[in-house]
Order: structure tokens, then sequence, then C-alpha cells
């Protein structure tokens, strides 16, 4: 018996305590401590690259929300059953500290809070999410631990040590032996972010890759770590030919940022990758403003990097400038 406790990883006995009527929750927490860690990482990042100290966090706030907005829509649709299905109910929609936060919706959506925020300070984004990325990956490593919390996104039983109890309230139907132990997937992503973190600052400082191609290097490799992952969960998930809606969802993710990490390499070889758009920041004259036009003009007419940027103005505009 005590080698069978030893062997195992044991689910916490809660994953909320209250504070008087105030609900103090595991998921929320980690979320929060998340969001901290990634906003410490990006203000040290984007200042060293001479960045405005005072951005982050304002453009951190738009993120944030539009990224948790996108996330759960993006949960909802992949996972409908628990509103509009039989049973369900679509006022648990805003229950987000229950868990329910899709990544694939929180990246663009979030990515598309930041370029708003960035655009009206005259900012580009791609130097920013080139800042941001490593800190991204030490957030979802963090957060996963609110999944933990929930005993929730675990996967296929398992005899290897590091198996998982999960109590029978919170199993998946169909897994009611009381001995079984369960692949604990939060942890593997946690792993793998936290080594994928890793390997994009190695990559930054080695290589510098700038333009964008630091945030599409970290899609790459987070949608490889989350393909195999994927394919351990026994949670409930939409399937396309009989394989998770997520693991197409990666696939498909990985090609795009394959794509874009390979076409901003070429188009951005040898050019310099900065801060301001056209015209802005303070080292912009009154000559160069001139020179540039009104805000709209120069930015339309931008002769720099800015204009060979997946991130900052999408793919149809590469085309008309090339």
């Amino acid at each position: 018996m005590v080698l069978t406790v030893l062997a195992a990883i044991p689910s916490p006995a809660q994953g909320e305590w209250f504070l008087g009527p105030l609900p103090i929750r595991a998921y929320a927490i980690a979320i929060g401590l998340g969001i901290l860690l990634a906003w410490w990482v990006l203000e040290r990042r984007y200042t060293a690259r001479g960045g405005p100290a005072e951005v982050s966090i304002d453009v951190a706030l738009w993120m944030v929300v539009s990224g948790i907005l996108g996330a759960r829509l993006y949960h909802v649709i992949s996972s409908p059953d628990a509103y509009f299905g039989q049973g369900g109910n679509p006022a648990r929609i805003i229950e987000i500290w229950t868990g329910g936060l899709g990544i694939w919706g929180a990246i663009p959506a979030g990515a598309l809070g930041a370029w708003i925020a960035l655009r009206r300070r005259g900012l580009r984004l791609a130097p920013f999410a080139d800042a941001l990325a490593p800190g991204l990956l030490l957030a979802q490593a963090v957060g996963r631990l609110g999944n933990y919390f929930n005993q929730e996104l675990y996967g296929a039983p398992t005899t290897l040590p590091w198996g998982l109890e999960i109590d029978a309230a919170h199993r998946v139907a169909g897994y009611t032996e009381p001995a079984l132990l369960f692949h604990p997937t939060f942890l593997y992503e946690a792993l793998w972010n936290l080594a994928a973190a890793g390997v994009l600052l190695w990559a930054a400082r080695r290589f510098a890759p700038g333009h964008g191609r630091v945030m599409w290097l970290y899609v790459m490799l987070y949608t490889s770590g989350r393909v195999w992952i994927e394919y351990l969960r026994i949670d409930d998930a939409e399937h396309i030919f009989g394989v998770r809606l997520n693991v197409w969802t990666s696939l498909l993710v990985f090609g795009l940022a394959l794509y874009f990490f390979v076409r901003t390499g070429r188009a951005t070889a040898g050019r310099p990758d900065p801060i301001w758009r056209p015209g802005h920041g303070p080292a912009a004259t009154d000559g160069d403003a001139a020179a540039n036009g009104p805000t709209g003009a120069g930015d339309g007419a931008g002769d720099t990097a800015d204009d060979a940027d997946a991130l900052d103005d999408g793919p149809a505009r590469q085309r008309g400038q090339r």
C-alpha cells in the first residue's frame, strides 16, 4: 500500500477556499500568477529592446481582457454540449472560474487586443510579440496548475509511477475502477512549455530572429507539443474523422506559423526591426513627420520592415509591398 501511494501523484482534496463569503479558487490564482509572470518577462524584454516602459501594463490589460474572452469563446464553440446539449446550461458560459479556456481563442484575440493598443500609441506589434513569447509559455505552464486543482484535462489510464489519482466525481464516464491512475497531461504540457521557453530564450539570444519570428517559433514549439499531448487525453472533445479537434487545430496552426516564420525571415533579411511605426516615437522629427505625411499616409507608404511583418500588417499587405 505504501509503495502504491508513493508511486502516484495525489490530486488536491479541494480547489476552492472561502475568505468569509469570498471564494478563492486555485484555478483563478494560477491564471493570475501566470499573467503576472508573463507581464514581468515582457516588461524586462521589451524595455531592453527600447520599448517605452509605461506601455507594457496598458497593452497587457488589452491583451488579458480580449484573450480571456477569445479563450472562453473557443472553448464554448469546441465543447458546446455542456452549454447547449442535453442537460446543458448556457448560463454557465460566464463561469470561467470553473475552467474552460481555450488557448486557440486566447492567442488571436489577445493579439488583436495588443495590436489595437499598440497602434494607438504608434508602436509595432512584431517587437512586442517577440518580447512576450517566452513569458506566454511560462504563463501557460503556471496556468496548468489550475487544471490540476480542478482535476481536469488528464489523460488515459497508465501504470507509470507518476500516474495521477483522480477522484470518482471528476472521472470521465466509464473509468470507474478505484485503483486506476491517469496520465497527468497537465504536467506534461507544463514541463513542455518550460522547456520551450528555454529554447525561445536561447534562440532569441543566439540568432536574434526579430520581426515577429520569435512569436512564430513559440507557436511552432507549443503546437508540436500539443499534438502528442492531445492524443493522451480522454476528456470530451469534438472529433473530425476520428481525431480530436485540437489535434487538427494544432497541425493547421503549426503549418501557418512555419509559413510565416520562413516568409518573414526572407522578406526582412538585413532590415531593421524598429519599435515604432513610421513617423512615430521620440526620435521622429518634424521633418520626418512631414516627409511621411499624415499618420495614416505615413503608415500606408512605410518603407521599413514594418511592411514586411505578418504580425503587423498581414500577408496581403506583404504581397502589396513586394
